[in-house]
């Protein structure tokens, strides 16, 4: 059993005008897609064959086996983030904003923190929105680096590495964030995510 390399939640061309078709050409269609080719290529004939993306995640990081850990969670941070986005954006609702609300004083509140924490993450990364034992936080990873290693439930994230945005913003990573908080964060994604783990608490 390989890794698929799973499609766009949405036409290339739905986040338009905040992210290009010619961003996810390459995003998506180069970027993930290397991720998935080459853990597929790594793990052949290995004991991580056949295991679920999930699992060659934990073992690998387990093991510090630091070139299949990277690609992994790669491919998963990156199906993750094209279903953190949506052509609808919107805002919170339900159980979900009454978190935001209680956690970050409101959605104001919460796209200032999440800002903050994206800009700071000095060179490649991830900025996430987690439960952490009933508690949001909003954390940042480096490079490959994944929530899923740790005791959190991923919400929603932004990845803030420059092949993100760099065609469409140039080097102005705030105007990205801003499109993304305030245009295109899929809220029904984060809450499914939110009310699946409340469920399972």
């Amino acid at each position: 059993m390989t890794i698929p390399f799973p499609a766009l939640p949405y036409p290339i061309d739905a986040l338009e005008p905040h992210v290009s078709a010619r961003t996810l050409e390459f995003h998506h269609g180069k970027h993930h897609k290397a991720y998935v080719d080459k853990l597929n290529a790594a793990i052949a004939g290995t004991g991580y064959e056949g295991q679920t993306l999930e699992s060659i995640i934990a073992a690998s990081k387990k093991a510090a086996d630091s070139g299949i850990f990277n690609n992994a969670a790669q491919a998963w941070n990156h199906t993750f983030l094209w279903n953190s986005m949506s052509p609808n954006g919107g805002e919170p609702e339900g159980a979900l904003a009454d978190a935001i609300n209680e956690r970050f004083g409101d959605l104001t509140g919460f796209r200032e923190k999440f800002k903050a924490a994206a800009l700071g993450q000095f060179g490649s990364g991830w900025t996430w929105l987690v439960n952490r034992g009933g508690a949001l936080e909003i954390i940042s990873t480096g490079n490959a680096e994944t929530p899923l290693t740790d005791d959190v439930v991923p919400l929603l994230t932004l990845d803030v590495w420059e092949h993100a945005y760099y065609l469409d913003y140039q080097n102005k990573r705030d105007a990205y964030i801003d499109a993304f908080l305030s245009e295109l964060i899929n809220w029904e994604f984060a809450a499914e995510n939110y009310e699946a783990d409340r469920a399972a608490a």
